[in-house]
């Protein structure tokens, strides 16, 4: 049985974050990773929705809380399911994000470090594949 499946959705953790993407160097496109020092990962911002808040609500609150930044949301990118540490099924859903304001600066509890790297820097960093596979296929939408 794949995560999500064959359970009422309270007990499902829903989740949403972005791929927060900017023309850099060169018009090279970067993309914001964050540091979690609890897990010692470098990974997409992203963390769990409160109670009746959406899942697009949540990934802009998310990204802003973790990096400083307010973001204009743009396509959904992926939905990924897992089952988390606790065991439980968890479904994130990501979205394209682009910058409006703010400086970029590790403003969550759970962040300590937020940088932005180019694709293959990113790649190289990034903790878990499946966080690579997002910005793949983010840069190529």
């Amino acid at each position: 049985m794949q995560a999500g499946e064959g359970v009422s959705p309270r007990e499902l953790v829903r989740a949403a974050g972005g791929v927060v993407a900017r023309a850099g160097r060169r018009g090279r496109a970067e993309i914001l990773v964050v540091h979690r020092p609890r897990y010692d990962d470098w990974t997409l911002p992203k963390g769990k929705c409160n109670p009746g808040e959406s899942d697009e609500a949540c990934a802009l609150r998310e990204v802003e809380e973790e990096t400083g930044l307010v973001c204009e949301l743009g396509d959904e990118v992926a939905v990924v399911e897992y089952d988390d540490r606790a065991g439980r099924p968890k479904r994130v859903r990501y979205f394209v994000m682009t910058p409006r304001e703010g400086a970029e600066a590790a403003g969550h509890t759970e962040v300590d470090a937020v940088r932005w790297l180019t694709q293959q820097e990113a790649l190289g960093t990034l903790t878990y594949r499946r966080d690579a596979e997002i910005v793949k296929r983010a840069l190529t939408a």
